[in-house]
């Protein structure tokens, strides 16, 4: 009976990775980035610019990478600087430099920022380290302080992302899954768990609590300009939802916006709106697996290295990133997705500053960079 069991896993399995390969070596295409130009900022030693943040003064754009820092670039000297480091810096150089494919590895002991914002009232730049948990440095950089590990007295098993209400000083940050780690994002995905949280934290009283739960891979999160309501991005649902936190729906949370691919951080346009970075698109048969919670437990009961695998099927396709502007009605306003893969493979952030987008990938060796100016509210390159 158990030989029976695994027969039909593994001709299931194998179903679905061969449909899986015809899908998508046959779905390169569609372009609305034609003749766009692009500059690729090059990262020295570490791969995965996640997300970004200026300082209260304008510099930047600060950013975390695969092997644990927090870089900073500069704009006169035209290259990058270390501000700071989750591990210290005795320990960051025993343990945590060396190539970039053995980053992940090493993630648990050197740390792995994801989201981060500055505080514009104390000048401090908060992170969301997705072994650590909430983290924060001051404004001169060096070590960072550990603020938040646990939560009702359970470890943060994958802090993702976060902003600052600029008005209050307060922390929104995620927590992805209670079960599941970074490097395990695949069986988060496939198991369909919904233990994600959207948590705050007051620096006045270092208290810290739960706003939701239940969440399925809660991953990026932004604020209103007005701070009436916070958006949280769901990845698996391919969701942005709306949780409001002033006016008379205080408490209500609703769908935002529907996505047509796996979202990852969502930040504000100074324009009006906001930006989505689209891991990858939401293809058909990978709906179909998610579709049928049997096939993703199917899929993890085999040995098989599930987010190496994806990552070779995403090889094949040669998939491109992909990024949206919603406007406040969580209509789409705008789409970056280039056909030439300039980009990467994911998009995992867009930062729009002084008429440039800077655009983040989980696994690319740089920054994409793009000056943009808009005729008729249509972004184009310049």
């Amino acid at each position: 009976m158990r030989r029976q069991q695994l027969h039909f896993a593994a001709v299931v399995a194998a179903i679905v990775v061969t449909a899986w390969v015809a899908h998508m070596r046959g779905g390169v295409g569609q372009s609305e980035a034609k003749g766009w130009q692009f500059e690729a900022v090059p990262i020295d030693g570490a791969v995965g610019p996640e997300s970004f943040s200026f300082d209260p003064r304008g510099e930047g754009p600060y950013t975390g990478v695969s092997d644990g820092r927090i870089i900073k670039w500069h704009q006169t000297q035209n290259r990058w600087l270390n501000f700071s480091a989750i591990a210290s810096s005795s320990h960051w150089d025993e343990e945590c430099g060396g190539p970039c494919d053995e980053h992940s590895k090493k993630e648990h002991v050197c740390g792995r920022p994801l989201g981060l914002c500055f505080s514009t009232l104390s000048n401090d730049l908060y992170i969301a380290d997705s072994y650590k948990g909430l983290v924060v440095v001051g404004p001169h950089g060096g070590t960072t302080r550990r603020l938040v590990s646990t939560i009702e007295g359970e470890p943060l098993a994958f802090t993702n992302g976060l902003d600052v209400d600029q008005r209050t000083g307060a922390v929104y940050f995620t927590s992805s899954s209670s079960k599941y780690p970074r490097r395990n994002y695949m069986s988060l995905i496939l198991s369909r768990d919904k233990t994600g949280m959207l948590m705050k934290y007051e620096p006045q009283s270092e208290q810290v609590s739960v706003l939701l739960k239940n969440l399925s891979y809660a991953n990026g999160v932004a604020l209103s300009k007005d701070g009436e309501y916070i958006l949280i991005i769901e990845t698996t649902t391919c969701r942005v939802l709306r949780y409001w936190l002033e006016t008379p729906k205080t408490g209500t949370l609703e769908v935002f916006a529907d996505l047509p691919g796996f979202p990852d951080n969502i930040k504000r346009s100074p324009r009006g709106g906001f930006w989505v970075g689209i891991y990858s698109r939401r293809e058909k048969i990978i709906q179909w697996i998610l579709s049928y919670p049997w096939i993703g437990k199917v899929l993890l009961r085999l040995p098989l290295d599930i987010p190496k695998a994806y990552s070779y099927l995403a090889k094949l396709k040669r998939s491109n990133g992909m990024a949206i502007r919603l406007s406040e009605q969580g209509d789409i306003l705008e789409i970056v997705n280039e056909k030439n893969g300039s980009i990467g493979r994911s998009i995992s952030e867009v930062e729009e500053r002084d008429g440039i987008l800077w655009v983040g990938s989980i696994d690319a060796p740089f920054v994409g960079k793009y000056n943009i100016h808009v005729v008729e509210g249509q972004v184009k390159r310049i």
